[in-house]
């Protein structure tokens, strides 16, 4: 349905409104939304499909607002024009960051009781570990994997890092400097808490101990450009991030997730993602845990 110019007589500001009847401050068309989901798939291979309307509004409009402009289309044309500069804001604008410690806990309960056992004695020899966190947000799942590491025990002469990368540079900032509110640890374990995170004076913060953030190394990265990692890595988590893609892409991500993984390596993703009819290179060994098998 089009969009409906309602004008405020009191302040002279055009707002727009959808066939909801919910009132806008800012114009934004149709021709809007599908240039803003044709740059999102060409920068970022996301798909934006029209039911997404209005979460791209609200997250564009905080970028209409910054410049002072009054419609989409206005933000649109510099956008265009000064691609370089603004297009790491417009990205960080899309991407969705929803993450919790601990989050479908069951992967971590696996890790814990049955893969850093494992691990611990198949890597004996080397004592090397590499795991990574493809979409890491604001770190909380790396920082959950590396609590997970520490609760196993491994040996302090065990060369073991966790990559976390993620998109959006500003939740990266979040993560490296691994401070969260303290809403953020509440239904986590009394003793845990005490053990890896400082609170702050105020009460209002935690901050994640040293020994976790050495683990973790934070870096941006576009899973649809090269990826500057060597591996291989034992683990490789990459959960609710491939549900922004179409099938292809899907194919070609958990295709190059399989080159960095060694055969019996393991991938997790999402509680709502599913890669039977995408590739053939995992076997699932259940609760959207992955097995590579060639």
């Amino acid at each position: 349905m089009g969009r409906i110019l309602i004008t405020d007589f009191m302040t002279m500001q055009t707002v727009s409104s959808g066939g909801d009847g919910e009132i806008r401050e800012f114009l934004m068309t149709d021709e809007d939304f599908a240039q803003i989901a044709r740059l999102a798939g060409e920068l970022t291979g996301i798909v934006l499909g029209d039911h997404k309307r209005n979460m791209v509004y609200s997250r564009i409009a905080r970028r209409v607002r910054a410049y002072g402009f009054t419609t989409f289309r206005q933000y649109l044309d510099y956008l265009e024009k000064n691609l370089d500069a603004e297009s790491t804001e417009f990205i960080n604008s899309l991407t969705t960051n929803l993450t919790s410690f601990f989050r479908e806990n069951h992967h971590f309960s696996f890790l814990k009781d049955t893969l850093f056992p494992q691990l611990k004695f198949a890597n004996k020899d080397r004592k090397r570990l590499r795991i990574w966190s493809a979409g890491c947000s604001i770190g909380q799942e790396a920082y959950s994997i590396a609590i997970t590491l520490r609760q196993v025990g491994f040996p302090s002469d065990w060369d073991i890092k966790i990559l976390a990368t993620d998109l959006d540079s500003n939740v990266l900032d979040t993560g490296r400097a691994g401070v969260y509110p303290a809403s953020h640890v509440e239904g986590l374990d009394a003793a845990l808490v005490k053990r890896f995170f400082l609170l702050s004076r105020d009460e209002r913060s935690v901050q994640v101990k040293d020994e976790l953030r050495d683990l973790v190394y934070f870096k941006r990265l576009n899973l649809l450009e090269s990826w500057p990692v060597k591996g291989p890595f034992d683990i490789i988590f990459c959960r609710n991030v491939v549900i922004y893609f179409n099938k292809d892409t899907q194919r070609i991500l958990f295709d190059r997730y399989a080159d960095l993984l060694p055969v019996g390596g393991h991938l997790m993703i999402g509680h709502s993602e599913n890669i039977s009819g995408i590739t053939d290179r995992f076997e699932s060994i259940g609760n959207t845990i992955y097995r590579k098998v060639k």
